[in-house]
């Protein structure tokens, strides 16, 4: 692999990266067109996932043959609700393909190769190391059919989850890198309990990326949700859905006239019963889901292996008596998760991957 094909496909990930969590079920995909040694164009995966990158990319070039494209996901070779991107490919007369991962859909795994050489058009898979976890939420999501599931918790430096007398554990940096993460997700998933305590809006607060704000599912199995949170003034603007077990009583046509979506479920119990919710809001069309809940809810996720990514923030300040936690902290503590190299201005970021 020679540096320029590195450098040209680390910078098609770049462009994948600002659309990632805001392309559906369709993965975010960045594309770079090469000729003559210079970029003449690039592509990013739209917004709800269509056109394509590769379609975004070649479609106003006029003179583009012989010219090389860098992509990070095979390109597309079947009809769906737009032709496949090997199309626009051929028509385009592209000397050279390279990608950094085969497609796990099997209407295209590893077909586009075959497809681009009957017209020859050579193209070739080339892993690139840092970015070798990058589709692992789209993998996830054509293999197990659920989205993927981040979650994140805030702690002190001696382990405590609540602080009595202030509202934050941690700084405001720490707290706009959560805005980040959100934005990186098409939905929320928090508890009653949790928004009821905190009045909190779980929507992305960051200059430029304000227009996403995830669409928002709430478990209130028995209808506890006061009816006058701050959430309430987005109801227009995003989806916000309760899920509970009162089917059709008087409380759930409150919540409705409201503006609450309400989804219903027999129970909410176990490992099978988080897997058939998370069957459920992925058939729905949300592909990445971030837990912001409490300890008591998040250790019974990590307990049963429902999440795929942790976020662990940790402030450098002790709490002592002022700390608080409403469950054992037990399973934080135990997970072992790697500090990532962030600057949080004193706060420390972990991730444990599952």
């Amino acid at each position: 692999m020679t540096k320029n094909h590195k450098n040209y496909l680390e910078l098609a990930f770049h462009l994948a990266e600002k659309n990632l969590g805001q392309t559906k079920q369709n993965p975010s995909v960045g594309t770079v067109i090469v000729k003559n040694g210079a970029v003449i164009s690039t592509g990013i995966t739209s917004i709800q996932g269509r056109p394509h990158s590769e379609f975004n990319a070649l479609k106003s070039l006029k003179n583009c043959k012989g010219a090389t494209l860098y992509t990070t996901l095979e390109p597309c070779t079947h009809y769906g609700k737009t032709p496949p991107c090997t199309n626009i490919i051929i028509k385009k007369k592209i000397q050279n393909v390279f990608y950094a991962f085969e497609d796990p859909d099997i209407r295209t795994f590893k077909k586009a190769k075959k497809i681009l050489s009957q017209k020859g058009i050579k193209s070739k898979l080339i892993r690139i190391n840092s970015y070798s976890k990058f589709y692992k939420s789209y993998f996830i999501n054509k293999k197990l059919l659920i989205p993927f599931v981040s979650a994140k918790i805030a702690i002190s430096k001696d382990y405590f989850t609540i602080d009595k007398k202030e509202k934050w554990i941690t700084n405001d940096i720490s707290r706009s890198k959560v805005h980040l993460l959100r934005s990186k997700h098409d939905s929320i998933l928090s508890t009653s309990k949790s928004i009821n305590h905190d009045d909190s809006l779980l929507n992305c607060r960051i200059n430029g990326l304000n227009n996403n704000k995830p669409d928002l599912f709430i478990i209130d199995l028995n209808l506890k949700l006061k009816k006058n949170l701050s959430i309430n003034k987005y109801l227009k603007i995003r989806k916000t859905f309760l899920i509970t077990t009162k089917d059709l009583s008087s409380k759930t046509l409150v919540y409705k006239k409201l503006g609450y979506k309400i989804i219903f479920i027999k129970k909410l119990k176990n490992k099978n019963d988080f897997r058939l919710l998370y069957e459920k809001i992925y058939k729905m069309g949300y592909s990445r889901l971030f837990i912001e809940a409490g300890l008591t809810f998040l250790n019974n996720l990590i307990k049963n292996k429902l999440i795929n990514d942790l976020y662990i923030f940790m402030s450098q300040k002790k709490l002592g008596n002022n700390g608080k936690n409403n469950d054992q902290i037990s399973y934080i503590k135990n997970i072992r998760p790697k500090l990532l190299t962030i600057n949080l201005n004193g706060d420390k970021l972990l991730k444990k991957e599952f």
